[in-house]
């Protein structure tokens, strides 16, 4: 059921929210020379899905010949399309001045009076059925739709007492603040794999002394090997168009993630048997995309289970023999950004794509230690990939939990107290916001 159809427990009412908020406006007879710099912030650097701070950048007050004035504390709101949709808001806490500018397509609002806490409609903002009500009202062409400022000031707002919104508004800062340390946490996996890359690639696992090659410094003892030397099948995908439904599910571009082949938004094909066992994808494939934008063009992700899935024709299935050349070990250094860089001066480019042929991913040459190396390096990368999952599944919930937390606060369907215990800890919070996680579900 949408938030608006929700009967509000006895004591509760709607708001107007223009009846608590209002729109800053800049002050007449605004001194900006009185700062010797002002904080800018374009719609690039407001950030979404519930981080505070926009990432400004610091201007000379001549600098700035556009923008929004804003002041500190106050709510940016994206107001043009697409932006609005994807929840780009932020909370200008900690501004290092008064004031400052923003892009034009933001609208600032700040609470009428004191009893309001801000954080309580910046959560609220990010709800989806108000996304989606707001959205509806967009006015303007197609592409450049915004938000006209009385549509925002006219949104029905829950109403709480001063203390009651400081305590939501704390609960769901707090779960915003675990995912926050989640993102921290795969971030700092994801730079220590890099780095454990560069080190192992250049000089494995016992620290040797290196070589120079055409793709650069490897361990001395690794030799330099064309793909086409272990490749038992470097295979086209199938030219078909997939449909919400059918017998064969058939992987495209989507479906790869970090290395990974990854069974999501899956679209699906109707082929006889000798086609789909041709096509077939088997453990341990690679896929290497041929063709995408110069950015994505070269990527590789290795199928990690048994499936009855076929493959699309941008794509191309890599299957190299086991015994000399381990399909983990070649996913990882393919996906290596300096492996990655030598991949793209073989891609052809088009007007809108860049191609990489089989032919030419048949002569590239990857240095290749023995087995053995191979399948230590792997075992790292593995246990870092591992950590960065166990990140990005708890980072997951506690999106999940922010949703329902934040569903079930505002239409008062449960009040913070019933989620802490008699000290108020933190655990007892988690694991009953959690259960209402699993009821949503």
């Amino acid at each position: 059921m949408s938030l608006f159809d929700i009967e509000l427990p006895r004591g509760r009412q709607w708001l107007r929210l223009g009846d608590a908020y209002e729109v800053t406006r800049k002050p007449r007879g605004l001194d900006r020379a009185s700062l010797p710099l002002i904080p800018f912030a374009p719609m690039e650097t407001i950030p979404q899905g519930g981080a505070y701070a926009p990432d400004y950048t610091l201007r000379k007050p001549g600098e700035i010949k556009s923008g929004t004035y804003f002041e500190r504390g106050d709510i940016l709101v994206a107001k043009i399309t697409p932006s609005f949709e994807n929840g780009k808001q932020a909370l200008a806490v900690e501004l290092p001045t008064p004031f400052g500018y923003a892009t034009t397509e933001v609208i600032p609002l700040r609470p009428r009076t004191e009893r309001h806490d801000r954080r309580l409609l910046f959560f609220y903002l990010l709800h989806p059925d108000v996304r989606g009500f707001v959205a509806e009202r967009m006015e303007g062409t197609t592409g450049r739709q915004r938000i006209p400022e009385d549509v925002l000031l006219d949104l029905r707002l829950p109403e709480f007492e001063s203390e009651e919104q400081a305590a939501v508004a704390d609960s769901l800062e707090m779960v915003q603040q675990l995912m926050e340390v989640e993102s921290r946490s795969i971030q700092t996996a994801t730079d220590l794999k890099r780095a454990a890359m560069q080190t192992l690639f250049t000089r494995g696992l016992r620290c040797e002394a290196q070589k120079e090659t055409e793709i650069g410094p490897v361990p001395e003892s690794w030799e330099l090997r064309p793909i086409g030397e272990f490749a038992r099948q470097l295979q086209y995908g199938l030219s078909v168009r997939g449909a919400e439904s059918g017998r064969y599910p058939i992987l495209r571009m989507n479906c790869q993630q970090d290395g990974r082949v990854l069974f999501r938004e899956l679209q699906y094909v109707d082929v006889d048997c000798e086609t789909a066992t041709t096509y077939r994808l088997n453990p341990n494939d690679l896929l290497f995309n041929r063709t995408n934008s110069y950015e994505l063009v070269g990527r590789t992700a290795i199928v990690e289970q048994k499936t009855d899935a076929v493959f699309a024709s941008y794509l191309v299935r890599v299957s190299v023999d086991e015994t000399r050349l381990c399909p983990q070990f070649l996913n990882y250094f393919l996906n290596w950004d300096s492996a990655q860089s030598e991949l793209k001066k073989l891609a052809s480019r088009g007007v809108s794509q860049a191609n990489i042929s089989a032919g030419k991913l048949r002569g590239f040459e990857v240095p290749v230690p023995s087995l053995d190396e191979q399948r230590g390096i792997v075992d790292v990368f593995d246990a870092i990939d591992r950590k960065i999952d166990l990140h990005r599944r708890k980072r997951a919930v506690l999106e999940e939990l922010f949703k329902a937390l934040l569903h079930k606060l505002m239409t008062g369907e449960i009040r913070v107290g019933e989620l802490m215990d008699a000290q108020g800890g933190l655990q007892s919070f988690t694991d009953e916001a959690s259960s209402i996680v699993g009821e949503r579900r």
